[in-house]
Order: C-alpha cells, then structure tokens, then sequence
C-alpha cells in the first residue's frame, strides 16, 4: 500500500457502547444465567480499528467516521475517541435516538460470544454521514453491513449505502477494506457481493469467505486452509480486490490478484492468558492493515495481525490488550507459533 502519497486510516461505521461480561454459560430459554465482571468500552470497526491502529503507532494519523446519540453513552465514546488520540471531526452527534448499545457476553463455558445489541443511532447512519473531500489517509476501514438498515438499503443508484461509501472513497484516493458482520450467508452475500468491486483489500474470517463464496470453508466446523484459500479465490475474482485474507484459530491464509498464496499459523496463546475474544478480529485487521500500509512483506504483515490478535485476548474490552506493534511481536514471539494444524495442506 506504500508509494500513494497519502499516509494514515479512516475507520468509518459502527460506533457502539459494548457492555462486556462474562456468564458462566449461555442459558437456555426461561431459564437464567450468571454474569459478572461488567466493563463499558467503545465497539464497532470504526471504533475498535481505529483505536488499534492507534495502539500500533501511535504517530499514525487516524480519523473516524460514525454517529453516536446525545445522551451518557455517547459522551463516553467520544472521550475514549479523545483519549486515543482519534481525529473525530467527523464522529457526529445526533439527538434523534440513543447510542448504539452492545450487551457482549462471553462463555466460561464455551469461550463463545453472544451479542445483543440495541441499534439506537446506528438506524439512522447515512452515506451523507461520510466526508471524503478533505482527507489525507491512505486507507479506509468500513463496517458492519447488516445492522444498519439505511446503509444495508439501496442508495441513489447503488445497490446499498456500503457500495455508493467505498465507490466515494475511492473516488477521493483511498484504498478500501471492508468488515463484516454475522448475519445469514443469503443476507451477507446480498450485501457484500455489490460492494466487491469497489474493495482494495477484503479481511474476513472462515465463516464468512464460505458464505461468500457460497462453500464450505470449515468443514466439521473446523478451519480448512485450502477450503479456504479455495473460497477466498473464487470471491477475488467477483470483485477487484487485489487480494483477500481468511483469519482463523489455527492461521491466516493471504491470496493475492496475481496467483500468490501465503500462509501463517496463529501465535499459540497459552489458556492462562486469554480473558476474551471480543476485538481479536479488529486487532488482526488493524495489525495485518498495519503491515500493508507500512510496505511489510504479506508473511510479516500476517504475523503482525495475529500478534495483535493475541494480545488482545489478554483482556475483555475490545482493544486494551494491544500494545505497540514492536510489543505485539515480542509477545508473539515469546509464545511462539502454532504448529500447522491443518486438515489439507495448501
């Protein structure tokens, strides 16, 4: 990504309030759960990369782009926006609804994620919300289609307000990357599909290359690198791309426009260090992203996405386990990497 003349993020999006705790295990229906450990920190991609990137390097220039409501939700996002040092020009106000709020549990049982969250000002985000006109940054980050239901329509022309985003970004100059969310794999490819040829890079996970690509990329529910790197080939060549990556437990698989493919096994993170998994896809994102906009190698700038993964599991917000990016390594070198546990070779 280096050479543009340009230098530096726009995280746009999703801005929410995640309210994380830990249950003991998910409940069934009328039934009840125990949580504790209750701690109230920013969400949402255009939060949680923006922030990282931040915790990477601090000298990065990083703006963001979002809505929060007038209320006390709202004036916590944007003090930890000024707490990280976010250009947030454009983190707009609105007394229309209420902050966009995520109740965020994880699982001792499972170690899974249950997300519910109420949209409030989220419902009302806009492509007029987005200003490309005065910016110096290289690279936006955008997200989540699927729970904003003005962007997730049609918008003037384009098949929904994410494709008329990213065409305006890249009109102004800037390389693109998209996040998704968890949605059904008929509405994620009804969304995501029309925006793949307005996207530089596309940073997904197992689960969602194989709905996009409508096969199986974790057969028995288990990561496949090849499936994988099957899957994320046949979505390049929908959209223009010039490479897309598929994160997953055991690695990472890059595949690039011109035919090159290269995998990285994950950082084995000991069981003692790990608190949650809320973020850990951002902090792979902002750690990979990192690593293009700095001209690293493909193999070095997957590393540096699973390091900051890694580190982020260290705690339960969403971004306070990322260190600078030299830490992130140092600590991803101390416990080493995993073995290639894949169930094909690639």
């Amino acid at each position: 990504m280096a050479g543009s003349g340009r230098r530096g993020f726009i995280a746009g999006g999703t801005w929410c309030l995640d309210r994380n705790r830990r249950i003991d295990a998910w409940p069934r229906e009328d039934s009840v759960g125990i949580a504790w450990g209750l701690e109230e920190r920013g969400g949402g991609p255009a939060c949680n990369l923006a922030i990282d990137i931040k915790r990477l390097d601090p000298s990065m220039p990083v703006e963001t782009i979002g809505l929060v409501g007038s209320d006390a939700a709202g004036r916590k996002l944007i003090a930890e926006a000024a707490r990280a040092g976010l250009d947030r020009r454009q983190l707009q106000v609105s007394r229309r609804a209420p902050t966009h709020t995520t109740e965020a549990f994880v699982s001792e049982a499972s170690g899974l994620r249950t997300h519910i969250s109420d949209l409030g000002v989220a419902a009302l985000l806009t492509p007029d919300h987005f200003d490309f006109s005065r910016t110096s940054a290289r690279v936006l980050h955008l997200g989540l289609p699927g729970i904003h239901p003005k962007m997730d329509a049609p918008w003037r022309g384009e098949p929904n307000g994410w494709a008329s985003v990213l065409a305006a970004a890249r009109a102004a100059g800037l390389q693109t990357n998209l996040e998704l969310c968890t949605v059904t794999p008929e509405r994620l490819r009804g969304l995501i599909l029309p925006c793949l040829p307005h996207l530089d890079t596309l940073i997904v996970n197992d689960s969602e290359i194989g709905a996009l690509a409508g096969r199986a990329a974790s057969p028995g529910g288990r990561a496949d690198a090849a499936a994988c790197k099957a899957a994320a080939a046949a979505v390049l060549e929908r959209g223009a791309m010039r490479l897309v990556a598929v994160h997953f437990p055991e690695g990472a698989v890059a595949v690039t426009r011109r035919g090159d493919t290269v995998f990285v096994p994950s950082v084995r993170v000991p069981a003692e260090a790990i608190v949650g998994p809320n973020g850990a896809g951002d902090a792979f994102a902002a750690g990979f992203l990192y690593g293009l906009h700095e001209a690293w190698t493909l193999e070095d700038s997957l590393w540096l996405g699973h390091a900051a993964a890694a580190c982020s599991l260290r705690t339960a917000g969403t971004t306070d386990g990322v260190p600078s990016w030299r830490q992130c390594l140092e600590t991803a070198a101390a416990w080493g990497r995993r073995d290639a546990e894949l169930t094909t070779s690639i």
